[in-house]
């Protein structure tokens, strides 16, 4: 069990040294230690009860879920912005929206206005 919880510990700590934004990453490694516990609590109580099979598995799941929730939030993976609103600037005859995340306003093209 120490092998296996060294070697997703290593995974994680590989997969979050390049990032961009940090959300695939981040939510990746968090998804992995939920997975991992909750399938060595689940492998130990279910089936042969080997707790590290179950949290191999669970790791594998949990990460693969994060990594997509964190893709979703970077705007990747399908994900579409359909709550976006845009204004119209007359004076510059262009359309704008507000970012909620950063607190900016930005032109439709993502320059900053």
């Amino acid at each position: 069990m120490n092998k296996t919880m060294i070697a997703l510990l290593g995974v994680g700590l590989l997969a979050t040294a390049c990032t961009s934004t940090g959300n695939v990453e981040r939510n990746a490694a968090g998804g992995a230690a939920l997975g991992a516990l909750a399938g060595a609590v689940i492998g130990n109580n279910v089936g042969s009860g080997s707790a590290s099979t179950g949290a191999a598995i669970g790791a594998a799941v949990g990460g693969t879920a994060g990594a997509i929730k964190g893709c979703r939030e970077d705007g990747g993976c399908g994900a579409t912005e359909v709550n976006r609103r845009q204004y119209y600037d007359e004076r510059a005859g262009r359309y704008y929206y507000y970012d909620s995340r950063s607190g900016r306003y930005f032109w439709e093209d993502g320059r900053p206005r």
